[in-house]
């Protein structure tokens, strides 16, 4: 009996505990296959109210092994009831799509492993970062001092042009890091705040800039602010302006900021997180026309090109500020190669997982001209998405040409109720956005795997969930 016991422990332990990579490999294949099989006739996401999670899916973690079989199951229901956030009903946050070459290129960079720090340990993937920025570097014009890195996110590359930016201003021994000040608008992305708390800046130093009726940063009102700023004894060091705003996706007037910032020693970043793939496109490149006056700039390759989370860049137009703010000797980590193959030198973080490779294959794949045409098209389903809501009346456009937001209400509902009510009943994932008081509902035209017949189909969804629940949606008074 206790032998019998014994075989069938090491039988069920062998079973279960196998680390054994071709066949899970072979697993995941099995599980993605049923996955997108069910988001192409199930797009829309499985919600789940947040209490009732451990009751609806097996989450808890058990002291025992499972069978491979038990495991696959759970997997499978999980997959299938996680919001599709790459499906062609996402239109939530600033990303949405996948693009397949991406995401093989994302697959291989978790099998090889890699850390970026060093030659020694990523090889020829350091020379597939330094391809990837190089060519970068050129499209915007930055010429051959440039420097860049891929941190882990927008909000980490503007944390790093705050920091390179403090640094530079601190080399005078004079400055006093309690009087500097930072400038961003009213529309920023919400890391600015945080960053600045932990570069060690006063929050009460941050001045918001005012906006024009487009959401860009008045021109008059950051003139005026520095100078106020300069008669109080600060000192104006950083702008943080923007290529593509969160909710309006309103683009910064560079050429009239950067002789400002130049005048007055101040460091201008231009956080392309959302806008900023416009650099490849000839039609909008206009948008961010200027870029090379920057000091430094950063753009999401996941947001717009369907690349995997996350795939930022950051760009600086001087890389010895990225030497000054960020090499440090470590003799246990760079044992081999000099500086200029150890990327750790000028990144902020050590172990940073190799994010270059996804958007080098997709690049390599389809070329250039094939990024040109994702942003083209997106553009382009964006100025459908307008047009139905300008010639419709019982629609109210809030956004303007040129910007892949499109913001609305349907008649008079309340945007911040349908969004909420048609994400709860599984039928669109759709966000709200405000502006200057007013509210509404923001549709983002970034799927890269989208056509115009996805993007009409969500006015139909809306008119179709309005007619159904009718009187249980709240209303609000409209305002144009």
């Amino acid at each position: 009996m206790i032998f019998e016991q014994t075989i069938f422990l090491i039988l069920f332990f062998y079973n279960t505990m196998s680390n054994n990579i071709k066949k899970d490999l072979l697993l995941f294949n099995d599980l993605i296959n049923s996955f997108l099989e069910q988001e192409k006739h199930t797009p829309s996401n499985y919600y789940i109210e947040p209490e009732n999670l451990y009751k609806t899916l097996d989450i808890g973690l058990n002291e025992n092994p499972i069978k491979t079989e038990f495991l696959a199951a759970i997997l499978k229901e999980l997959l299938e009831k996680t919001p599709k956030s790459s499906s062609k009903l996402f239109f939530n946050q600033l990303y949405g799509g996948r693009h397949s070459k991406a995401v093989l290129g994302d697959l291989l960079a978790v099998f090889l492993n890699n850390s970026m720090a060093t030659y020694k340990i990523a090889g020829p993937q350091v020379a597939v970062e330094k391809e990837l920025l190089s060519q970068i570097y050129k499209i915007i014009g930055y010429g051959k001092n440039a420097g860049g890195t891929i941190p882990t996110g927008g909000s980490m590359c503007n944390f790093m042009s705050l920091v390179l930016a403090r640094d530079r201003a601190l080399k005078d021994p004079s400055q006093d890091i309690s009087k500097l000040v930072v400038y961003t608008s009213e529309n920023s992305h919400y890391s600015i705040s945080k960053n600045v708390s932990l570069s060690g800046i006063k929050k009460e130093n941050i001045r918001y800039l005012k906006s024009d009726n487009f959401g860009k940063i008045k021109i008059i009102d950051f003139k005026n602010q520095v100078y106020k700023d300069i008669q109080r004894g600060m000192t104006p060091f950083y702008l943080n302006a923007t290529a593509g705003t969160t909710v309006l996706c309103a683009f910064d007037d560079i050429l009239e900021l950067a002789p400002i910032c130049k005048k007055n020693n101040i460091w201008l970043h231009l956080d392309g997180a959302f806008g900023g793939t416009v650099i490849f496109s000839k039609k909008y490149r206009f948008l961010v026309n200027g870029i090379e006056l920057t000091d430094s700039f950063c753009f999401n390759a996941h947001k717009t090109l369907g690349a995997p989370i996350s795939t930022s860049i950051l760009t600086i137009k001087d890389k010895k500020y990225l030497y000054e703010s960020f090499d440090t000797s470590a003799e246990y980590l760079y044992q081999t190669h000099d500086e200029k193959f150890n990327l750790g030198h000028t990144s902020f973080e050590c172990g940073r997982r190799n994010n270059a490779l996804k958007f080098w294959t997709l690049w390599k794949s389809i070329g250039r001209i094939g990024i040109e045409k994702i942003i083209d098209k997106e553009f382009k389903i964006a100025d459908v998405a307008r047009n139905y809501v300008i010639t419709h009346p019982d629609y109210t456009l809030y956004s303007f040409k040129n910007s892949l937001s499109v913001c609305f209400n349907y008649k008079n509902f309340d945007p911040e109720d349908l969004c909420k009510k048609l994400y709860e009943k599984n039928k669109l994932m759709i966000g709200f956005g405000t502006f200057k008081s007013t509210k509404f509902i923001r549709l983002i035209t970034i799927n890269c795997q989208n056509s115009e017949k996805e993007v009409l189909n969500v006015f139909k969804i809306i008119e179709d969930f309005v007619k159904k629940f009718n009187e249980s949606l709240k209303t609000v008074k409209t305002k144009k």
